[in-house]
Order: structure tokens, then C-alpha cells, then sequence
């Protein structure tokens, strides 16, 4: 199978968890976390700055690059963007170099969009029922009920206001994603199988 994975996820969802294991079940690598430590590398942004503004949108003007600025993989003046800009251009060219390399899974960080012109290419998004998500994050950060919703309701915020931004699409629709997963409706081997099985019928399509 040499189909690319990538996989949106609402706070809380497990959908890190399933990237995960699902690179595992296919012997494929899974890009979360190691891509801001290549995209640092990359852009010569110091890991630890780079991981601070990971997953944020500026109020920049990044849509040059749409207009002819970024070409051939150099965006031209680059130097004198905002340190959320330069880091999403340095994942850009991270998240497609890697995807020539080979299958993989990418866990957020707009991938679905970045790979928009590459092909074959199963965009997931795995959500969750709040009460689910509110359980999860209680007992995995050994927080209150209460703190559990703030901490969601800020990450799904951040999330969404990066997706949108730097795609012009809606983060969650489902006009972005070919396969939405309630997982507190699929139990995670059923969520794995469920995407493994979409990616093999695209394949052989």
C-alpha cells in the first residue's frame, strides 16, 4: 500500500494515539512531534521557540506565498516573517519531503492541505463526543471535569484558528476530510481498521 495518511484530530479524540498505532500496524513512520524537531532543523528556528508557536496562527500576511513569493521551495524574504509563518513553511517542505520518500502517517499540521496536490493521499479527521473527551483528558492530565473541558475548548480554539488560516478552509469540516471518526462511537482497533481498510480500496481503485 503506498497510500500517505493524514490524520486532523479534535482535543482529547485519541487521534495522536491512532496515527500512532496505525504507523505501527502498517510498518510505516508517523510524523507528529519529530517534524517541529526537523522543521527547527530546517529553518534554523531553535527547537524549543519552534514548539511554542507550534499549531498557531499570526495575523500575517502568509497569502504572498499563494501569490508567487514562495517558489521552488524558497520563500523570498522569509527572514522578515513572523516565527509562526517561517515554521509553517519549514513543515511545509518537511511534510512534503517526506511524503516523497515514502507511506507515512501525519498527525495534524495542516498535512491534508499541504498534500492537497499529491496522490493517493486518505485525509482522517477522528473527533469525539465531548463527555468522552472530557474523561480522557481528566484522568490522562489528573485534572477536574472542569479544567478538562477549559483545556479542550482552548486546544480545539488554537487548532482551528491555525487550520483555518493557513488553508482558507474550515478546520473539521467534512468537505476537507475523506473519512470523519466518532471515536467515542469506534473502539480504537475498529478506528484502525476502519482507515486501513479505506486506504487499501483507494489503492486498488
Amino acid at each position: 500500500m503506498n497510500t500517505i495518511i493524514t490524520i486532523g484530530r479534535q482535543f482529547g479524540s485519541g487521534g495522536h494515539e491512532i496515527g500512532r498505532l496505525l504507523a505501527e500496524r502498517l510498518g510505516i513512520p508517523c510524523y507528529d512531534k519529530e517534524l517541529i524537531t526537523l522543521a527547527a532543523r530546517e529553518a534554523g528556528i531553535s527547537e524549543e521557540v519552534l514548539a511554542r508557536v507550534d499549531e498557531t496562527a499570526t495575523s500575517s500576511l502568509l497569502y504572498a506565498a499563494t501569490a508567487g513569493a514562495y517558489m521552488g521551495g524558497v520563500f523570498h524574504g522569509v527572514q522578515t516573517l513572523p516565527i509562526n509563518d517561517r515554521a509553517f513553511l519549514a513543515l511545509t517542505d518537511i511534510i512534503r519531503s517526506k511524503a516523497e520518500e515514502g507511506p507515512c502517517v501525519f498527525v495534524g499540521r495542516c498535512a491534508d492541505f499541504i498534500l492537497r496536490d499529491r496522490e493517493p493521499v486518505l485525509n482522517v479527521f477522528v473527533r469525539a463526543d465531548l463527555p468522552f473527551r472530557i474523561a480522557r483528558i481528566a484522568e490522562g492530565e489528573n485534572c477536574s471535569e472542569r479544567d478538562a473541558e477549559s483545556l479542550i475548548a482552548k486546544a480545539d480554539k488554537k487548532r482551528a484558528k491555525y487550520y483555518n488560516f493557513y488553508t482558507q478552509k474550515r478546520w473539521g469540516s467534512s468537505e476537507c476530510y475523506d473519512l470523519i471518526l466518532n471515536r467515542a462511537k469506534t473502539d480504537r482497533e475498529t478506528a484502525i481498521s476502519l482507515i486501513i481498510s479505506y486506504a487499501q480500496s483507494m489503492a486498488t481503485d
